[in-house]
């Protein structure tokens, strides 16, 4: 086992009757690092983060914590704290109380519980607010009180289930930034279960993006976003995400050399802020414009295409396009990413695809 990992899951399996969750998964989750995983609805990654915790059980496959087997360990034996979407507050208690609780139960001494609340109370900015309770307190202020509990547990591995999705979007953003800067100040391995990438991209140092019970990609935001593995990852990553065109609408003349039609299959992911709309030219592809959203200091012109999927455009604000209108799409060759039509795998062997070029007449995009 690699020295800096935390936590290693080798070849996980689990599934509730005929319907697979996780199959044949393998991570590493770092020590000192926050993990994000990440993805949509029913990819499995709260199964998977239940699973590292002993909430769920292992169909196959083992867990290692920080070297030591725990496939079978009760969730008290894998010295780890959560931190759940509801707080998991007791409403009785005060602040103080629902923070120590776990030490009171485990005996822990008077004088050692006191140093550290003090400690976590400090570090949540909780200090002032030890007697209240929960029911007194806004949303980021219970969840920083389960950080705070998570905190005095001892433990340098923290597992986080979407822990700011009941938080209104301001207090989303200021928690996060309280919670990485606990993270890394502290040197915990936190486990981050999100759905939304903002969050994920936002805050790990890691980010895995699960799919269908299966890892579609991991790495750092800046890799998953550069560098998509295959069109999930594609379509996924990125607000909004890159767009997708089947390269048989593209027309023969943005192909250099073209002498064989089955050269052109294969799909070509672009981002919304490299796609350009400019004057129509049978040489480009020509797209409808459907409508245009103003977002401030950029707007989103949204276009269909002539199989009728729609592409969405990042453009100046200031250029205004009419519904209706008939413009032509075009970007820098360097922006195009290339995907297999069959599996959606990325293709990086450029050997494989005829040059890509837009021809004299709309230079300015090639």
């Amino acid at each position: 086992m690699s020295e800096q990992a935390a936590i290693r899951l080798q070849n996980i399996h689990k599934s509730w009757g005929d319907h697979t969750v996780i199959e044949a998964l393998d991570l590493d989750i770092m020590r000192g690092q926050l993990t994000a995983l990440l993805g949509p609805s029913g990819c499995g990654k709260s199964t998977l983060l239940r699973m590292i915790a002993g909430l769920e059980s292992v169909d196959q496959g083992s867990i290692e914590i920080k070297g030591v087997d725990a496939t079978h360990a009760l969730p008290a034996e894998r010295h780890l704290s959560m931190v759940f979407q509801s707080y998991a507050l007791f409403p009785h208690l005060s602040v103080a109380q629902n923070i120590v609780f776990g030490l009171t139960v485990r005996k822990v001494n008077k004088h050692e519980r006191d140093q550290r609340l003090a400690q976590a109370l400090q570090l949540t900015n909780l200090v002032g607010f030890e007697d209240r309770k929960p029911g007194e307190l806004s949303g980021g202020q219970r969840q920083r009180v389960a950080l705070a509990r998570s905190i005095v547990s001892g433990h340098d591995i923290c597992l986080m289930d979407e822990p700011l999705s009941n938080l209104d979007a301001k207090l989303r953003h200021s928690v996060r930034h309280e919670i990485r800067a606990l993270q890394q100040r502290l040197g915990m391995t936190v486990v981050y279960v999100t759905h939304d990438q903002t969050e994920a991209l936002g805050m790990a140092d890691k980010v895995v993006l699960l799919n269908q019970g299966r890892i579609a990609q991991q790495g750092t935001a800046q890799q998953l976003y550069t560098y998509p593995a295959n069109t999930f990852a594609a379509s996924f990553i990125g607000s909004p995400p890159m767009m997708l065109i089947e390269s048989h609408l593209l027309p023969t003349a943005q192909w250099a050399g073209l002498k064989n039609s089955a050269m052109l299959h294969c799909t070509i992911g672009v981002r919304p802020e490299h796609l350009q709309l400019i004057t129509p030219h049978p040489a480009l592809l020509t797209v409808e414009v459907l409508q245009q959203e103003f977002q401030g200091a950029e707007s989103y012109v949204y276009v269909q295409l002539p199989d009728s999927r729609t592409l969405i455009v990042r453009s100046d604000p200031k250029k205004k396009y009419a519904i209706g209108q008939l413009l032509g799409l075009c970007w820098d060759k360097s922006h195009s990413h290339f995907f297999q039509p069959e599996d959606g795998l990325r293709i990086d062997d450029a050997t494989t695809l005829p040059a890509f070029r837009f021809p004299s007449a709309v230079a300015q995009c090639a």
